[in-house]
């Protein structure tokens, strides 16, 4: 799995509001973009798509913006990446015994292991919140996440 910019600059943009009092006070774009060194026009773009997946909120007007939909610890980094680029899967190559893929040597082992490279990407990404994101960035954590742990739902 490559993460591309889209998602990098999702998380990038949860990111700053998480640090900057994101659940109550709303964030113009243009502060993000500037907080953040993003390009504001695609900025734009990607927190509505954040909106439609829920994790922001927006309201207009004056001293409007954007707000998290909800609290950091609520937020894992794998929902942020899937709201900007869909499911996290090390490839589409459809699942093992199903509409023949199996019809060739090898093939259904390879779809079982490139399924639990998914499985254990989308782990790893589920394993950060936002909450920890904002402490490392705060210099507050320096361990690795507890693979084991139970995802955020």
């Amino acid at each position: 799995m490559k993460v591309s910019t889209r998602g990098d600059y999702a998380s990038r943009a949860l990111l700053s509001l998480a640090l900057h009092g994101g659940l109550t006070q709303p964030t113009s774009v243009r502060d993000i973009a500037e907080r953040t060194g993003l390009p504001q026009p695609y900025l734009e773009q990607i927190l509505l798509a954040l909106k439609g997946a829920g994790l922001v909120r927006s309201k207009r007007g004056v001293g409007g913006g954007y707000v998290l939909a909800r609290p950091p610890g609520q937020i894992s980094l794998s929902q942020i990446v899937s709201a900007v680029e869909g499911p996290i899967q090390a490839g589409d190559f459809g699942e093992p015994h199903t509409n023949g893929a199996c019809d060739h040597e090898g093939q259904c082992v390879l779809l079982s292991v490139w399924a639990d490279v998914g499985d254990t990407m989308r782990a790893y990404l589920d394993s950060f919140t936002l909450s920890d994101i904002a402490a490392r960035a705060q210099g507050n954590v320096s361990v690795a996440p507890d693979l084991t742990a139970t995802p955020v739902p």
